[in-house]
C-alpha cells in the first residue's frame, strides 16, 4: 500500500523543524522573542513602538518586522530605539521559520535581551507557522468589531497572549467587550490579557511588567 502524505503537512514539518533550530539559536544566544500577529491596521507597530520606548533603560530590544513591502514599520521601530531588521516577504501573507533564520545572523543576538518579531497583518496564515519563538501574542483592536474570535478561531486558539488594543475607543465604537471576551474563553481557557491603549497609556505597565516577568523567568530556566 503506498502512503500519501499532504503537501502542506509536509511544509509544516520542515516550517516546525527550522523553528525548533531558531528557538535553539535564541537560547544559547539567552534572548527571548515574541510573534506579534494581527491583522492590518490592529496597531501591532504603534505597541512594538511603546514597548522599546518605555523598556528602552531596562532592555535591549531587537525588532524584525513582517511585510509583503516596504520598509516603514522597521523605520519606525528603529527610531523608537531597537535594533531592526525588514523582512519583505513578496506576496507572501505571513512570515515562516525560513524568513526568521535568514533574519536571525543580522542581529547581534549577544547584544540583545528581548527580540519582537512583528509578522504580517493577517489573521489567518500565521497561525499555521511556528517560527521559533517563545510566546505568540495577538494584537487584537476595539475597531475590528467584537466577533473576530468567533470569525477566526485558528488564530485565537493558538496564542499564548492576547493584547486588546484601542480600548480608548471604546465609548465610540459598538463593541461588546463580555461577548468578545466569551468568544476567547471558549476558544482558549485562561489566555493571559491585557487591554490597553497605544495612544492614550492606559494599561501599558501591566503588559510591559509581564515582559520583564517573561524574561526574568526565561532566564531562570
Amino acid at each position: 500500500m503506498t502512503h500519501h502524505i499532504p503537501v502542506v503537512e509536509q511544509i509544516l514539518s520542515a516550517n516546525d523543524r527550522i523553528a525548533d533550530e531558531n528557538r535553539n539559536r535564541l537560547d544559547a544566544a539567552g534572548v527571548f522573542a515574541l510573534n506579534f500577529m494581527a491583522s492590518p491596521g490592529a496597531g501591532k507597530t504603534s505597541l512594538i513602538e511603546q514597548t522599546v520606548r518605555k523598556l528602552a533603560g531596562e532592555l535591549r530590544i531587537g525588532v524584525v518586522e513582517g511585510d509583503i513591502a516596504t520598509s516603514l514599520d522597521a523605520e519606525r521601530a528603529a527610531a523608537a530605539g531597537a535594533v531592526s531588521v525588514q523582512i519583505n516577504t513578496g506576496g507572501n501573507c505571513h512570515l515562516d521559520a525560513v524568513m526568521l533564520s535568514q533574519a536571525l545572523p543580522q542581529i547581534a543576538l549577544d547584544k540583545i535581551d528581548l527580540l519582537i518579531v512583528e509578522n504580517v497583518g493577517n489573521l489567518v496564515c500565521p497561525a499555521n507557522f511556528d517560527l521559533g519563538t517563545h510566546r505568540s501574542v495577538l494584537v487584537a483592536s476595539i475597531p475590528e468589531g467584537d466577533d473576530k474570535p468567533y470569525k477566526y478561531p485558528g488564530m485565537y486558539r493558538g496564542v499564548n497572549t492576547l493584547v486588546i488594543n484601542k480600548i480608548d475607543l471604546l465609548p465610540y465604537v459598538p463593541f461588546n467587550m463580555d461577548f468578545f471576551q466569551r468568544g476567547v474563553e471558549t476558544l482558549n481557557p485562561g489566555l493571559k490579557t491585557f487591554a490597553l491603549s497605544c495612544r492614550t497609556g492606559e494599561g501599558l505597565d501591566a503588559w510591559l511588567d509581564w515582559i520583564k516577568a517573561e524574561i526574568k523567568a526565561y532566564r531562570k530556566i
